[in-house]
């Protein structure tokens, strides 16, 4: 078994490209609750640099990038890009690269009821696992305003996994 990538420490942080940044903004730190950490950009490149370091259309540019925090989770940043090759459907999780962002909450049912307040569309109710590894999680996935898949997950008593497992998920707890 291999140890992996020398120096590894974890994860540091994710990305995602959306439609407005703005919107996105407003989004993940006034209804959310994270915070913008930093913002940079534009960038752009008249070889090809944006192909060979990101691998996007030469032409494509950068707009803005803004990092973001929400409390103890790994930071994220979102990207607005402009691009002559750009696809503007988003993903469902079924496709290749399919993602969704998921936030852990301690009261399922508040965190619910808040989202909805601020027009938060859900796919279905809340389900908790009764069975397996994953026992004791509740989770449902709802929609940022752009269309994004994200998703609320608690697990006050832990996970049945756990029991067994001297390896833990990250946990607020």
């Amino acid at each position: 078994m291999s140890d992996g990538i020398p120096g590894l420490a974890g994860s540091d942080h994710i990305g995602f490209t959306v439609p407005d940044i703005e919107e996105a903004t407003r989004f993940f730190v006034d209804v959310i609750g994270c915070v913008q950490l930093f913002e940079v950009g534009p960038f752009e490149a008249d070889d090809d640099w944006m192909t060979e370091h990101l691998n996007v259309h030469p032409r494509a540019v950068i707009k803005t990038l803004r990092m973001l925090k929400c409390r103890n989770g790994p930071a994220f940043e979102i990207f607005e890009y402009t691009s002559p090759d750009q696809r503007q459907e988003l993903p469902k999780n079924s496709d290749h690269g399919g993602h969704h962002l998921a936030f852990y909450v301690e009261d399922m049912d508040a965190a619910v009821a808040y989202l909805k307040s601020h027009g938060a569309k859900f796919q279905g109710n809340a389900s908790y696992m009764d069975q397996g590894p994953s026992k004791g999680l509740t989770w449902v996935y709802f929609l940022a305003p752009w269309g994004m898949q994200l998703e609320l997950v608690s697990y006050q008593g832990g996970l049945a996994y756990e029991a067994s497992s001297k390896e833990k998920m990250w946990s607020p707890r």
